[in-house]
């Protein structure tokens, strides 16, 4: 593929959020992309692999990865044991819309 060929961000967001549904659905879903960028974000700084963290939380690598691209909303309890695993505290909040 050629650098021109690539589609700029911007272009494609545009694209993607005149398609009927495409805002709603993603609105629907926010909460656990967020739930997954912290996760990851969380992980990368301690400098952590999934690997290492599955083993940290004595779970598999594929729980890590599930978690991290959204395929399932964590508990309560994983996400206890994941802040304690990487050495941050948990916070849940409730913010007017």
């Amino acid at each position: 593929m050629k650098t021109h060929d690539l589609v700029d961000w911007d272009d494609f967001k545009k694209e993607l959020e005149s398609q009927p549904g495409f805002k709603e659905a993603l609105k629907k879903t926010e909460l656990e992309f967020q739930v997954a960028r912290a996760i990851i974000e969380a992980r990368i700084k301690k400098g952590m692999t999934q690997e290492d963290l599955a083993k940290a939380m004595n779970t598999k690598q594929s729980v890590i990865s599930r978690a991290e691209n959204a395929k399932t909303v964590p508990s309560l309890s994983f996400l206890k044991r994941l802040a304690q695993v990487l050495d941050t505290s948990l916070q849940v909040q409730f913010k007017p819309q």
